[in-house]
């Protein structure tokens, strides 16, 4: 594994046991070794979203005051139509 930075958490008993029950199960050779994986999956999330919790409360807030949502098949539907007609009406000036 290289270098190791050894590091001292503290867990909360639910987090523990957690960890516990993987490693118990046979999922995990080690706590630390789970606690490595989580924080592997944590970073990758990290690092493909990329949203800062203030940018995530603006993208929330732009969502309610967007209005209410549409329901997706009916508004597919007439968006459908419309495009039909103006192609018609393309087709019948040309």
């Amino acid at each position: 594994m290289g270098h190791v930075d050894k590091r001292s958490i503290t867990l909360s008993p639910e987090l523990a046991a957690a960890v516990d029950d993987v490693v118990a199960a046979g999922e995990y050779a080690s706590a630390s070794e789970v606690i490595r994986d989580a924080l592997r999956q944590w970073k990758e999330r990290r690092d493909l979203l990329g949203y800062t919790i203030e940018e995530l409360r603006e993208l929330v807030q732009e969502g309610i005051d967007s209005g209410p949502a549409l329901d997706g098949p009916p508004l597919m539907e007439r968006l459908r139509a419309k495009y039909a007609e103006m192609a018609e009406a393309k087709g019948a000036d040309e």
